[in-house]
C-alpha cells in the first residue's frame, strides 16, 4: 500500500461521502429541519477539525470511512435518545411531514445516482471509451481450463450473455460470472449453454475474474528456462513454432493441447527462424511442458487488434452515462449472485477499504480515479437503499409505512430497531475488516 493509493482512496471517499451528506443536509435546511452536526468521516471521542455555525457543528472526523449529518429529532446512530423523551419542537426530524422525511433520507443516494450519472457522461464525452471488442476476436477466445468448465470452449465467439448481446470483454469477464446462460458461435453454429457454477467458483479461486479468456495468439518464444527442454534442443528466442509432428500449429493453446498428449516424449517442432523453416527435435517433460515463455508483445499485438475507441457527442454522452450507471447498478445486484452462493464462496473474495486501496493504482491516474468514484457512488446508493436500520434504507422503509397505513412506527421500536441495524452493521464491518487483515496475513506466506 502507497500514500499515492491511499490518497486517491480517501479523496474519492471524500468526495462521496460529502456530497451524500450534503444531499441529506440541503432538503433537511430546506424543511426547516435543524441540523446539529455536518460531518466528513466519523469522530468517535474526538474530531481533526470542527467549527460551529448557527445550530451546525461542521467538522472532520479521524476516521475516514464514512460521515453523517445529525438532525434534531431523528433516531440514528449516536442513539441520542434524550433528546426524544421530550415533546417534539417543530424544528425536530420527526415533527415533519413524512413526505418530507422521505425526500431529507433519499437525498443521500440520490445525490449518489446524479453524481455516478454526471461522471460517466463527462468520461464519456471528453475521453471517449475504449474497449475490446468481441466481434474483433476473429478466431475465437482462448478460454482457461477455469472458463471451460464454466461452458466456453477455446475457438468461441462470445454473442450474448443472457440472450443481451455482449460487445465489450471486459463487461462481458464480469457478466458472465453473474449470468444463467451464455450464447457463442462455435464452429459455425449458434450454441447457447448454462454457465456452470464450479466454473465460476474455479475462476474466483484463481483471481482470473478479468482474464479468463483471451485473444488467441501465435506462438513466439521469448525467453527460455535455462533447465527447460527447449533451452537442451536449440530453440532461441525469436522463433516461431508453427507445427508438431507433422500437424500444422497456429495457436498456442494448439500448442499446450498437443504437447500434453506427449508428456516425457520427444517430439519433431516445425520452427520458423529468421524466415527459415526448420524442424528442431525436443523432448516434452512430465507436465508438457518445453520451458519457455511467449512473447508478451505478439500477445499485446493480438489485444491490439481488437481495441477499439469510442468517441460520443455531448448529446450521446448523456444518455450513456444514464446507461453506464444503470449497468453498474445491475452489475452490483447481480453480484450477490456469487457472493452469498456456497459453491461459488464468492464471499471470500469480499474486499474491504484496505483490499479497495491495494486495487488503486500506484500512480495517479484521474481516469481511473473517476471511473471508481462513479462506480463507488452508485455502490453507495445501492448499499444506502437495503433495508437496514441504521441505513437511509432503513428509515425509507418505516417513512414508507406510516405513508401507507397513517400511523407513525412507535418511537420504541425506532430505537430498538435502530440498535439491531447498529450492532449487524458494525458486526459486518469486522468482519470485512478482518477478511482482509487475514488477506494481507496470507499474502506474506
Amino acid at each position: 500500500m502507497t500514500f499515492i493509493q491511499l490518497f486517491q482512496f480517501i479523496l474519492s471517499i471524500s468526495i462521496l461521502v460529502g456530497l451524500h451528506e450534503l444531499g441529506h443536509f440541503i432538503p433537511a435546511k430546506l424543511f426547516k429541519a435543524r441540523v446539529e452536526k455536518f460531518y466528513l468521516f466519523f469522530d468517535p471521542w474526538f474530531s481533526l477539525v470542527k467549527k460551529k455555525i448557527g445550530d451546525t457543528e461542521y467538522g472532520i472526523g479521524w476516521l475516514p470511512f464514512g460521515g453523517y449529518v445529525k438532525i434534531a429529532g431523528m433516531v440514528d446512530e449516536s442513539m441520542d435518545t434524550e433528546q426524544l423523551s421530550k415533546p417534539p419542537q417543530p424544528w425536530e426530524f420527526r415533527s415533519k411531514p413524512a413526505w418530507q422525511r422521505l425526500i431529507i433520507m433519499m437525498g443521500g443516494v440520490t445525490v449518489n445516482f446524479f453524481l455516478a450519472w454526471f461522471i460517466y457522461s463527462s468520461l464519456s464525452y471528453f475521453n471517449g471509451e475504449t474497449f475490446h471488442e468481441n466481434a474483433k476476436f476473429e478466431n475465437g477466445i482462448a478460454a482457461s481450463p477455469a472458463a471451460k468448465k464454466m461452458g466456453l470452449k477455446t475457438g468461441d465467439q462470445i454473442l450474448k450473455i443472457d440472450g443481451k448481446t455482449a460487445d465489450r470483454m471486459e463487461t462481458s469477464t464480469i457478466n458472465m460470472l453473474f449470468a444463467n446462460d451464455v450464447t457463442v458461435l462455435r464452429d459455425g453454429k449458434e450454441v447457447t449453454f448454462p454457465v456452470n457454477e464450479d466454473g465460476v467458483a474455479d475462476v474466483l479461486a484463481e483471481n482470473e475474474a478479468k482474464a479468463y479468456f483471451s485473444p488467441r495468439f501465435p506462438v513466439v518464444i521469448d525467453s527460455l528456462l535455462p533447465s527447460g527442454t527447449a533451452k537442451a534442443a536449440g530453440l532461441m528466442k525469436g522463433d516461431k513454432i508453427v507445427g508438431i509432428n507433422g500437424k500444422p500449429i497456429k495457436y498456442f493453446d494448439e500448442l499446450v493441447s498437443e504437447l500434453s498428449q506427449f508428456k516425457n516424449q520427444n517430439v519433431v517442432l516445425g520452427v520458423e527462424r529468421n524466415s527459415a523453416r526448420q524442424a528442431i527435435d525436443v523432448k516434452v517433460d512430465q507436465k508438457g511442458e518445453l520451458g519457455f515463455a511467449a512473447d508478451s508483445s505478439v500477445i499485446q499485438q493480438e489485444f491490439e487488434k481488437t481495441r477499439v475507441k469510442k468517441q460520443y457527442t455531448l448529446a450521446e454522452a448523456i444518455p450513456r452515462g444514464l446507461t453506464r450507471t444503470i449497468d453498474v447498478l445491475t452489475m452490483q445486484i447481480k453480484q450477490f449472485k456469487i457472493v452469498f452462493n456456497t459453491k461459488t464462496e464468492g464471499y471470500k473474495k469480499v474486499s474491504g477499504p484496505i483490499g479497495i486501496i491495494k486495487q488503486m493504482p500506484t500512480e495517479v491516474n484521474w481516469e481511473f480515479f473517476w471511473s471508481f468514484t462513479a462506480m463507488f457512488s452508485v455502490w453507495l446508493a445501492f448499499l444506502n437503499l437495503i433495508p437496514i436500520p441504521g441505513l437511509d434504507g432503513g428509515h425509507v422503509v418505516f417513512t414508507l409505512w406510516e405513508m401507507i397505513t397513517g400511523k407513525p412506527v412507535p418511537q420504541k421500536v425506532l430505537e430498538n430497531a435502530q440498535m439491531v441495524g447498529v450492532i449487524f452493521l458494525l458486526g459486518l464491518m469486522i468482519v470485512i475488516f478482518g477478511n482482509d487483515i487475514l488477506k494481507l496475513i496470507m499474502d506474506k506466506f
